[in-house]
């Protein structure tokens, strides 16, 4: 879970989206959110990991195991 923040940042970075692209296609109204999930400052909600799960079309032990990788890091 310690790399959640990391693994979205690259699924993100590799779709070449903004923040602010991505929160809006998750539904959110800011990207704060997203920004402070990515720099560790803040633990995703389940509701969250679902909605980046289903987006990117990983699956949630990709995003939440530290020692499954993504996009073959």
């Amino acid at each position: 879970m310690k790399r959640f923040g990391e693994k979205l940042h690259f699924l993100r970075t590799h779709r070449e989206m903004t923040l602010k692209e991505l929160a809006y296609a998750l539904g959110l109204t800011a990207h704060g959110y997203i920004s402070e999930i990515e720099a560790g400052k803040k633990k995703p909600t389940t509701e969250f990991v679902l909605k980046v799960a289903r987006y990117f079309k990983v699956t949630t032990d990709e995003l939440l195991k530290d020692e499954l990788e993504i996009g073959g890091k």
